[in-house]
């Protein structure tokens, strides 16, 4: 992969990921919820020892200009080892320190790489290895996305071009896909004009809900979101969280990146520990409410939180 040249050339485990996976109660680096399943005998999502690092300048606070650009290069690691899956049917919860790498792992999964990026490891994705090309024809088809930040929307557009698209989604016609915004925009509360404006008139919250309306308007088999509900009420944030177990219980496998771990906690089947670029710990709800834990940090991130008493 530089730029993923060398994610279909470094080994991993497994020339091919169909396993019989109902023999071992850990593999691939995570245990089982309850609903966790392997209807094709592979998971839907699978990343293995994913690094990635970004070449960069030294810096040389007293050097001149010029001698900057002729600094040295070296390179700071972001991500190590990374190991996350996700099943069909299951939404996996990426909780963890802002600045831990949880947004660039989500780039990673959809083949969104910076210049400067390098990156190895293997993604593999309903049961199929994938490459930079592969995750960029998935993205917006069988790989959805709902981005961290609202700045992801056209200034140019209006935000009812940009949910309804302008090509056919998953054999959608015109008719179909106006059909949807409609749907999609009474559920959120956004009246019908709120189609015809542009997003610099909407507010932070309005903005929000029409990312998550541009995600659902397609069937995808993965769908990734990136603190998909600061800006939105209490009540908004939960009916979000319901559409994605909804998602969830129609077979659709939902990674949910996200600093809420309460409103988390209602509606995933796992979570996925990030720390210093990595999945420390991944662990059922069931099991991260009940404390049984493998690593000191996940169980300081259990018991800081109200539900579990503040326990210092």
């Amino acid at each position: 992969m530089e730029e993923m040249r060398n994610m279909n050339t470094m080994p991993c485990e497994m020339t091919s990921h169909e396993q019989d996976h109902s023999t071992s109660k850990k593999h691939h680096h995570h245990t089982h919820a309850h609903s966790s399943a392997h209807g094709v005998g592979h998971h839907l999502l699978q990343v293995e020892d994913l690094c990635v690092s970004f070449s960069m300048y030294e810096q040389n606070d007293s050097a001149r200009f010029g001698d900057y650009l002729r600094s040295e290069k070296h390179e700071v690691r972001v991500i190590d080892g990374l190991n996350i899956s996700v099943h069909e049917g299951e939404i996996v919860a990426v909780v963890g320190a802002s600045g831990s790498g949880k947004t660039l792992l989500a780039d990673s999964i959809l083949g969104l790489y910076e210049p400067n990026s390098l990156v190895s490891g293997c993604i593999w994705f309903d049961g199929q290895r994938q490459d930079a090309a592969s995750l960029r024809r998935l993205r917006g088809h069988e790989i959805a996305f709902v981005p961290q930040s609202v700045k992801a929307l056209d200034p140019l557009m209006n935000v009812g071009r940009q949910v309804r698209g302008f090509t056919s989604l998953n054999g959608m016609s015109k008719r179909d896909r106006a059909k949807r915004q409609e749907e999609l925009f009474e559920r959120y509360g956004l009246p019908a004009d709120v189609g015809k404006m542009y997003p610099h008139e909407l507010s932070g919250g309005m903005a929000r809900r029409v990312l998550l309306c541009c995600a659902l308007m397609t069937s995808p088999k993965l769908l990734i979101a990136d603190e998909p509900t600061p800006g939105l009420d209490l009540d908004l944030a939960v009916t979000a969280m319901e559409d994605f177990r909804t998602l969830a219980d129609d077979g659709v496998g939902v990674m949910l990146i996200t600093h809420d771990i309460d409103l988390a906690l209602r509606v995933a089947d796992r979570l996925a520990i990030f720390k210093d670029g990595s999945v420390i710990e991944e662990t059922s709800v069931a099991a991260f409410k009940e404390g049984a834990l493998e690593t000191e940090f996940s169980l300081q991130l259990r018991d800081a939180l109200p539900e579990f008493g503040f326990i210092c």
